[in-house]
């Protein structure tokens, strides 16, 4: 008989801005898709741990004139609606904060 091996896995997560991304002009229908009844750009970002897309979703909207579309503390997924110009300054504040307040590592900020 074989042996059977026992395969453990542990979830240690780093203080990281995974993704942070902006779509200046989404096109069909994105919004509606995503249950956003607001329109404009869309800012994405992706952070662990979780808990800290709180503290983005605060820096961002004190950054700049944006909706908050989602933001689930379990995930660490943050979606942010407005005009192209404050979902940038938006993105970008968050980034800053968690970067240099917090000490996260981080990715560069994206657009498509």
């Amino acid at each position: 008989m074989a042996e059977k091996q026992r395969v453990i896995q542990e979830y240690v997560p780093g203080k990281q801005v995974t993704m942070a991304h902006i779509i200046p002009n989404p096109q069909g229908d994105i919004h509606e898709r995503l249950g956003i009844v607001t329109s404009g750009a869309i800012g994405i970002m992706t952070i662990t741990p979780s808990e800290a897309a709180i503290i983005a979703a605060d820096a961002a909207s004190k950054a700049g004139d944006i909706e908050l579309g989602f933001l689930d503390r379990f995930t660490g997924s943050l979606v942010i609606t407005g005009d192209v110009s404050s979902v940038e300054a938006a993105i970008k504040a968050a980034v800053s904060t968690l970067v240099n307040i917090l000490g996260f590592s981080s990715t560069e900020v994206t657009r498509s």
